[in-house]
């Protein structure tokens, strides 16, 4: 929960915004101001104070307690101007929360932490479990130290600029070892633990059978990253209260599904309760990887029998593979989920010119692999394999990558073995459409006229189709030097349905700085007028010319108010 604070009327205008905003992430404090940052302080997990920052760094000096503990605290100025990440920039999620706040207050976010300073993830904010001497790790980032690698599990990682060797080192483990005073361990989520209970076993059974488990195999359980059993204990007491005190899912498989995993030791006991011959083994082995810890059983003291089961898998690494559109070139048209995937990758992938427009978002570290045009199958299959290899890959195109960009390719060649995360982008008939109006206010359909990868014929049949269901239709790849006659051909079969005062809009570079477009009609357009860069926007019965733009009503009803005109 964010607890928000004010003292003024122009700070409580702006609070009230955030909570409008946020209604299920934000709480307002009322009262004396000083009351309610000690409230807060106390009951969430982050605070944005519309005060100036000597008033919160006063009011909150006497409540800090560590950097394990303490909220994030973001300070927004009376004038709205700013959002100062003030405490807990990394372990408290200010630094990026002031981003957030920024964003929807039209603030400048304010990061001082040195590593956000100069574009380095801090190694505290990866998202594993972190231990051992993270600011003296850090230190040695910022003053281009040698830190090595020491990765014992392959497993994605975002970019850092890690050496082979060096004095200080990031080592990335599930082993339960203690990291040396210039090392930082991360804990991959890497350990799955099967359980199997009695009903009615105790939680306090399972998590004790758990750790000697782990700690007899000599496994970290800050590396465990589910529990999993059969589905018929999906509400079993002991097991739900288990994983939440792990902080873990439970995760649970049907019988049927555990009973076609082979495993080593099999049981008739389970086969008879719950239908399959094991519930430990098989559901830590449901996805596949090493068998670390086979079952076990919880021993009581009072020597009654066990209540309890658990087997330890070490699961494969699983690459990560996000492919991005980038929208139409415009970079306010970027999204900030988009952002937030580059600066993820530690490997992009690429056409060269689309490389070029991103380039000063990424990390320090990203490996860039890029490529000009007439590779696009040739980037597919790498990104694919990168992420196979276990990496954190970013694959981007542009407008949407599933809209005749990357994603489709690249979902063709990946499998199941690797992460597929598909961020949405804004396409160049959108970004045309909205330079020409609302042509796309009704069905609307885009079909792109280069016969590279797609017969002319499939073409042409597709634009008849559209012709006759008058459907809205965009034009990409309408034109080049060396294919010109196409454009013209499904002009003329869109004008055997409607009407030569159509219109039609052209727009050429959507968004970018020499944007240019026109209105035209279905008669009056010159095909050189347009060519790769340029989106063609043809309309259908219903669409007119409304102040020289294109607008498609929702309904017919334009239409039908002309032909009763005509009447």
């Amino acid at each position: 929960m964010i607890g928000l604070i004010s003292a003024t009327a122009a700070g409580a205008a702006a609070r009230d915004r955030l909570a409008a905003a946020w209604p299920d992430r934000t709480r307002v404090y009322d009262g004396p101001v000083k009351d309610a940052v000690r409230s807060a302080f106390a009951e969430c997990e982050q605070l944005v104070c519309f005060l100036a920052t000597g008033a919160v760094v006063r009011l909150i000096a006497p409540l800090l307690g560590g950097k394990a503990t303490d909220p994030g605290v973001v300070c927004v100025d009376e004038g709205g101007r700013f959002a100062v990440s003030l405490v807990g920039g990394h372990g408290g999620g200010a630094n990026e929360l002031a981003r957030e706040v920024g964003g929807l207050l039209a603030a400048q976010p304010v990061v001082t932490t040195a590593t956000d300073s100069v574009g380095l993830p801090g190694l505290d904010t990866l998202g594993f479990p972190v231990e051992g001497s993270v600011a003296t790790v850090s230190r040695a980032l910022l003053d281009g130290e040698p830190v090595a690698l020491r990765a014992e599990l392959a497993w994605p990682l975002p970019p850092l600029p890690l050496a082979e060797k060096g004095a200080f080192a990031v080592r990335l483990t599930d082993r339960a070892v203690e990291p040396t005073a210039q090392e930082v361990l991360l804990r991959p989520p890497s350990l799955v633990v099967g359980v199997g209970a009695s009903q009615g076993a105790p939680a306090d059974e399972v998590l004790g059978l758990v750790g000697t488990a782990l700690r007899d195999a000599g496994l970290s359980p800050r590396s465990i990253a589910e529990l999993a059993t059969v589905d018929a204990k999906s509400g079993e007491p002991g097991l739900v209260e288990a994983a939440a005190r792990l902080g873990v899912p439970l995760v649970t498989y049907s019988a049927e599904e555990l009973a076609a995993v082979q495993v080593p030791n099999p049981s008739d006991a389970p086969l008879a309760a719950v239908g399959t011959p094991s519930v430990a083994e098989a559901a830590a082995l449901a996805r596949g990887g090493e068998l670390l810890v086979p079952k076990r059983k919880s021993q009581r003291e009072d020597g009654r029998p066990a209540m309890a089961t658990c087997a330890v898998v070490r699961r494969p690494a699983r690459g990560r593979l996000a492919v991005v559109g980038l929208g139409p070139g415009a970079r306010d048209l970027l999204t900030p989920r988009a952002k937030a995937e580059l600066r993820r990758a530690a490997v992009l992938v690429g056409l060269d010119q689309y490389v070029d427009q991103i380039r000063d978002l990424l990390r320090p570290g990203t490996r860039i692999l890029e490529s000009g045009l007439g590779a696009e199958e040739e980037r597919a299959r790498t990104a694919v394999a990168e992420a196979r290899a276990g990496h954190a890959v970013a694959l981007i195109g542009s407008g949407d990558a599933g809209v005749y960009a990357m994603a489709s390719p690249a979902l063709a060649e990946a499998s199941d073995d690797i992460d597929v995360i598909g961020v949405p982008g804004v396409t160049a008939a959108l970004a045309a459409g909205a330079v020409l109006g609302a042509p796309l206010g009704h069905d609307h359909v885009s079909i792109s006229l280069s016969d590279l990868h797609t017969p002319w014929e499939v073409i042409e049949r597709r634009v008849r189709a559209a012709a006759e269901a008058d459907i809205v239709v965009t034009f990409y790849n309408p034109r080049s030097r060396g294919r010109d006659w196409q454009l013209p051909k499904a002009l003329a079969i869109l004008a055997g349905h409607r009407e030569p005062t159509t219109p039609v809009g052209v727009v050429r570079n959507a968004s970018r700085p020499d944007e240019s477009s026109r209105v035209t009609t279905l008669a009056a357009l010159d095909p050189a007028w347009v060519d790769m860069m340029t989106v063609v926007t043809v309309g259908n019965t219903a669409t007119r010319n409304v102040a020289g733009r294109m607008v498609t009503p929702r309904g017919y009803r334009w239409q039908e108010s002309a032909q009763e005109e005509v009447r």
